[in-house]
């Protein structure tokens, strides 16, 4: 990030926005469902009513943030709608993690990696990136077990229900305590970083298997 960027962090003035209308934000929740039904389009999505934010709609960063988290919402909403190891399962399983991975990565380097040098919002930074390491292990730990069985559905409800937690404390908290810090600048530059290493992560990411969690 460049430094004068990093400068202002610590001091600058809260970055303008207009708060994105119903049907900006209603157009951007589709679109987030469509990429994700695109995976398995014979899967429903029940998605039903999802947490208020004034970011969705935005098209800066936590524009794209909240984007991604609908995204992940109708993916955790599709795979309740499957049986057994089916290949839907398995498909829609995957895109998840490969999701998940590459947009917690991507996040942490755009915007987590930056706001922990304010003492302001170090607490939330790192209250984020923890959550994160707690998800990825339920993601192993779940690639690790037999989808076939009625346990990994169980296994798999606390993860929807951890993930769904998560991004709705980003969205309706931490998004708005680190927006305060940041600069227009900031924040348009620091959607071109989450983009680019967005793209980068989901290419390599691979997907681990290994038993985490005892429960």
């Amino acid at each position: 990030m460049p430094t004068s960027a990093l400068r202002r962090t610590a001091k600058a003035p809260s970055a303008q926005r207009s708060p994105s209308t119903p049907g900006t934000a209603l157009q951007a929740k589709r679109k987030a469902i469509a990429k994700a039904q695109a995976v398995a389009p014979d899967v429903p999505v029940h998605l039903g009513s999802t947490p208020a934010t004034t970011f969705r709609g935005d098209p800066d960063l936590f524009g794209r943030l909240v984007q991604d988290h609908d995204r992940h919402r109708a993916l955790l909403a599709m795979i309740g709608e499957t049986v057994g190891a089916s290949t839907q399962r398995k498909k829609l399983f995957k895109e998840l993690t490969l999701e998940l991975k590459s947009h917690a990565a991507a996040e942490e380097q755009a915007l987590w990696s930056t706001v922990m040098r304010n003492p302001a919002t170090t607490d939330d930074a790192r209250h984020a990136v923890s959550e994160h390491k707690s998800i990825d292990d339920m993601l192993a730990d779940l690639a690790a077990r037999d989808m076939a069985s009625p346990a990994w559905m169980r296994r798999f409800a606390t993860l929807r229900d951890a993930y769904l937690h998560h991004i709705r404390e980003e969205e309706q908290e931490q998004f708005v305590a680190a927006q305060k810090h940041l600069s227009p600048t900031d924040v348009r530059y620091l959607q071109q970083v989450f983009n680019r290493r967005k793209k980068e992560e989901k290419a390599r990411t691979k997907i681990e298997k290994k038993i985490k969690l005892k429960k």
